[in-house]
């Protein structure tokens, strides 16, 4: 990092701001700690991911003067300055003194990061800068409420996954071409390509012209998540094993990659290795996969964009059983997957979520568990399962079996799905509609019948109307429980 770079740009500000302090040799220790609360708090009242503190620049004139203040060998008592600071400073912000000369002076730049969760505070008062003083928080109530506010709307996607990282690094570690690919496209030039990234917070520029790139940014466009630390674990796993259990393995990949370099490869890889059947079409045979694409599609993007970016040590996986195909996530739904397919989508991940669809890597949000079921019921499969699992969320879509074959709880899942899925696309539920989600023939009506009364059992659906029971079984109308 070039901090004389930084230095000169910091001094370059006609005036001292709410995230930017300028010394020349004040190292009184209350009043840098007063100032991490009140810079680190303002700072993320305003959106930034750093503050500053400057030693060796005159408060008014802003003429580079040099200190004399030595961070690193100054004690508060028998104890070390920052040792004293990171104790009575709570909860510890990301703090560092860089001590460096610039043109035979002396400088200190203190780094504070921006507070995250609840605010910075010494001792037990949190503090916060209102124009270029340093106040008391709680005497500035109308700056108190906007603070808490803003730290309740915590993003992972926002958090800085590499700080510091030269322009070259950043073109070496994302995949500025993925973006344009994934629109349709031309590529532009690297300068259009830096400023779109900027204006996409997948980057941030920083005072010292280098770049912060952000978790969304290597999340979604890193060459190798592996150079992203903790990011590693997030890589996709697919898992292929023989027969319907976990006990021998077939084959197993990660792909490291981030999620939009690469999505597209990914599902074709699993449409490529899942089965198909060879059917007879205009006299040509045709491979037609047993699984619909867009099922697919969505149920990967969906564990990607609803995943818990929190729980460490876990990233999405996929495995492959002879008679089926697992999704799974860490973090549990934060809709009760019984009403998954009409409930409006919550997200963990929004700014994930809604770049991933700009980039056409999902469908509009509310409509890809609806393309799901409709994809499912057109290839008259058993129908899906979505379920929390200890922590995690797990889509379950089954391989096609016959009619015949589906248990009593096979036939009430789908029949209540298909209920769900007439009622958000306004059409209605028959007798007539059961039997062809399970294509049976007109002769199957009793077995529609059948299958309806043991969905209404498990009161998964209803009866239109109250005085259903005066129309005929097989014309009546049935909506879910919660419409």
């Amino acid at each position: 990092m070039d901090y004389s770079e930084l230095l000169k740009n910091l001094a370059a500000m006609p005036r001292e701001t709410e995230w930017a302090e300028f010394k020349v040799n004040n190292d009184r220790p209350e009043t840098i700690a007063e100032n991490i609360s009140a810079i680190a708090n303002s700072t993320a009242l305003l959106g930034r991911e750093w503050g500053y503190v400057v030693w060796g620049v005159d408060n008014e004139t802003h003429a580079l003067v040099g200190t004399s203040f030595r961070p690193h060998g100054e004690k508060v008592g028998n104890e070390a300055l920052e040792n004293w600071l990171l104790r009575l400073v709570f909860p510890q912000p990301a703090v560092v003194f860089r001590e460096f000369d610039h043109d035979g002076k002396h400088f200190v730049v203190l780094e504070i990061r921006a507070a995250k969760h609840t605010p910075v505070r010494f001792k037990s008062e949190d503090f916060i800068r209102v124009g270029s003083y340093t106040k008391k928080l709680k005497d500035h109530p109308e700056k108190e409420r906007e603070l808490w506010r803003k730290l309740g709307q915590y993003e992972y996607e926002s958090e800085v996954a590499s700080e510091g990282v030269s322009r070259t690094e950043v073109e070496r570690l994302l995949s500025f071409e993925t973006y344009f690919k994934l629109l349709g496209q031309p590529v532009p030039s690297i300068e259009r390509m830096i400023e779109l990234f900027l204006k996409e917070d997948v980057i941030r520029w920083r005072l010292d012209n280098t770049y912060d790139i952000t978790n969304l940014g290597a999340i979604l466009f890193a060459h190798d998540l592996g150079a992203f630390g903790q990011l590693a674990r997030k890589a996709i796993r697919v898992i292929e094993y023989k027969g319907t259990g976990r006990t021998e393995t077939k084959q197993e990949s990660e792909d490291s990659r981030g999620y939009a370099v690469s999505f597209v490869n990914l599902i074709t890889r699993l449409r490529l290795q899942l089965p198909s059947n060879e059917v007879i079409e205009n006299a040509l045979r045709k491979q037609v996969p047993i699984y619909p694409e867009i099922a697919l599609r969505e149920l990967v993007a969906n564990e990607l964009i609803h995943q818990d970016f929190s729980v460490r040590g876990s990233g999405p996986m996929i495995e492959i059983f002879s008679d089926r195909i697992e999704f799974t996530n860490p973090g549990e739904s934060l809709v009760d997957p019984i009403r998954i397919i009409d409930a409006p989508p919550q997200s963990r991940n929004d700014r994930l979520a809604s770049l991933m669809r700009r980039l056409n890597v999902c469908e509009e949000r509310g409509s890809g568990i609806d393309k799901v079921i409709t994809s499912v019921e057109l290839f008259q499969l058993p129908a899906p399962k979505f379920e929390k699992v200890n922590g995690f969320t797990r889509s379950t879509l089954y391989a096609p079996i016959p009619f015949k074959s589906m248990d009593k709880s096979d036939r009430i899942r789908a029949c209540y799905q298909h209920a769900c899925l007439m009622y958000v696309t306004n059409q209605k539920t028959t007798n007539a509609s059961v039997r062809q989600r399970f294509g049976l023939d007109d002769g199957g009506v009793s077995t529609a019948t059948r299958i309806i009364g043991d969905t209404y059992e498990a009161n998964l659906i209803k009866p239109k109307t109250d005085d259903a029971g005066g129309v005929s079984r097989r014309y009546a109308e049935y909506l879910p429980f919660w419409a």
